[in-house]
């Protein structure tokens, strides 16, 4: 049973990515407190060698299996690396490097994991985050789909690790957003609580309609205002499904019904996101825009350690504004709406296309506005009785067998 004890080690699925990095600049500031016991990547080499080697990590893992034959893992650590397969010893390290799915699974299952932090891209990530509450792992989540897809596997898990230890922290959420409302929560009767209010910053075509968006190209849609984030979050971001996304992990998260879950567009970002309650008092998270800041929480709760960033400076603020999403300009945020409060297995199915339509998007094989129609054709198949009909989850097998179905049915409908 996990206990608030320090140092803890830590295993982070997605080291080179935009959170992975930052998980590993937490764990630089503070070596006393946080200590790196596997890295895992998909294929970028020379960055988790230069990690590894940074950290002393002596697990390593390569989710593309294909890189176990690539030149440059015979001097990834060693220049004079022997051979090349599975579990290669690397003396000078004492370490292990795996390559493929499994490997980076296997990561979690060590005894002296004490976290996991899950920053891998897309519904890659599910499996992991179920692995990791099944081994009784503290779940630190980066990645979205975890619970857009399969919520309803993974709350369960973290339910009942919480109701055995007598406290709520298996499932600690590294978003910003649910980063804000579950430090608003804390101290509260959930029973007590009105309504959650998800800040968005709008995204960078925030005011513009419908017709102003028929020729983004992927450059334009990647220029976040606010945040620093990989390709695929970004594109999310302008087109408000990253919002929708989030709206179905807050479900999850907080228990709580979807018409009782807003978002409100708040182009300053420094409202991170609000509670109220019933007595009509607001809570608001407020603070400098960091990813840092929500990671260093998920790993340091219940204590709290010397600020990451720079703090907010109130006096330079200046004003607070907010405004009611355009639902009919970006409609991935009505599509994942829907998608939540019809519930079961629809999520996947709207998950899963997303990500190919976006992908799409990125390599200039489909447009903008195309995302949504994409979404919403293989929404509107899987309705109809596709691939069986929406149904309720019951399995991670059963999640990737539609996930691959509605892969098939959103590259036949790229707009």
């Amino acid at each position: 049973m996990f206990e608030h004890t320090f140092p803890r080690n830590i295993v982070v699925l997605g080291s080179t990515g935009s959170i992975g990095t930052q998980t590993l600049d937490v764990a630089r500031r503070h070596p006393d407190k946080v200590r790196v016991v596997g890295l895992a990547v998909n294929g970028s080499l020379d960055v988790l060698a230069a990690q590894a080697r940074e950290f002393g990590v002596r697990r390593l893992a390569v989710g593309n299996a294909t890189l176990a034959t690539d030149a440059r893992v015979r001097g990834l650590l060693i220049p004079t690396l022997e051979g090349v397969c599975a579990s290669q010893k690397l003396p000078a390290y004492q370490a292990s490097l795996d390559f493929g799915d499994q490997a980076v699974v296997d990561l979690i299952h060590h005894e002296d994991v004490d976290v996991v932090v899950n920053a891998l891209v897309g519904a890659a990530g599910l499996r992991a985050s179920y692995e990791t509450l099944k081994a009784g792992k503290v779940l630190a989540l980066a990645n979205k789909e975890s619970l857009v897809v399969g919520g309803d596997l993974i709350m369960p898990l973290a339910h009942e690790l919480d109701a055995a230890a007598g406290f709520a922290h298996y499932l600690m959420p590294i978003d910003s957003e649910h980063g804000a409302i579950y430090q608003c929560l804390l101290g509260e009767d959930p029973a007590e609580v009105a309504k959650l209010w998800v800040t968005a910053s709008g995204g960078p075509f925030r005011g513009r309609k419908r017709e102003d968006l028929r020729d983004i190209t992927p450059a334009q849609a990647l220029a976040h205002p606010t945040w620093n984030m990989g390709a695929k979050i970004s594109i999310d971001s302008s087109t408000l499904m990253n919002k929708g996304l989030e709206v179905i992990e807050a479900h999850h998260l907080f228990s709580m019904p979807y018409d009782r879950i807003e978002v409100v567009v708040h182009p300053q970002s420094a409202i991170h996101s609000m509670v109220e309650y019933t007595d009509g008092s607001v809570k608001a998270h407020l603070g400098t825009t960091d990813m840092r800041i929500p990671i260093q929480f998920a790993l340091s709760y219940p204590q709290r350690w010397d600020a990451p960033v720079k703090p907010l400076d109130f006096r330079q603020l200046g004003s607070l504004d907010f405004q009611a999403p355009d639902l009919e300009t970006f409609r991935c945020l009505a599509l994942a709406k829907e998608a939540g409060g019809v519930g079961r297995t629809l999520p996947c199915v709207m998950n899963a296309a997303n990500e190919v339509a976006v992908a799409a998007f990125l390599a200039e094989q489909g447009s903008y506005l195309g995302i949504a129609e994409c979404v919403e054709a293989v929404m509107n198949a899987h309705v109809a009785g596709g691939a069986g009909g929406v149904a309720a989850v019951e399995s991670i097998q059963q999640l990737l067998e539609l996930d691959a179905w509605a892969r098939r049915e959103a590259r036949a409908n790229l707009r």
